[in-house]
């Protein structure tokens, strides 16, 4: 494994980590989010330019609206939720009492 593939996979474990260890707010599971989707972005780029392909340089592209995408409804739902019960604390959240 080269050590671009390993800084990458390293990034995206410890995002992942992140988000399965840390779940105390919202905006640190949305930050963990991010990362994961930055790292799958960065590795989807190197890996088209190894290719040296134009069949998949809009992959990348695409990628990234898709993570834009994810993060607008994230906030989104950071804002609701922390107007609705006063912080962004996930334990503070319960789907039956909605």
């Amino acid at each position: 494994m080269s050590p671009i593939h390993f800084a990458f996979s390293s990034t995206f474990l410890l995002g992942l980590m992140g988000l399965a260890f840390h779940r105390t707010h919202l905006l640190s599971a949305l930050l963990c989010l991010e990362a994961m989707m930055l790292s799958l972005f960065i590795a989807l780029s190197i890996w088209t330019l190894q290719l040296n392909s134009t069949n998949f340089s809009t992959s990348p592209m695409l990628m990234l609206a898709f993570s834009a995408c994810e993060a607008g409804a994230g906030l989104a739902l950071l804002v609701a939720t922390s107007r609705t019960h006063g912080s962004d604390r996930l334990q503070n959240l319960n789907l039956l009492q909605c």
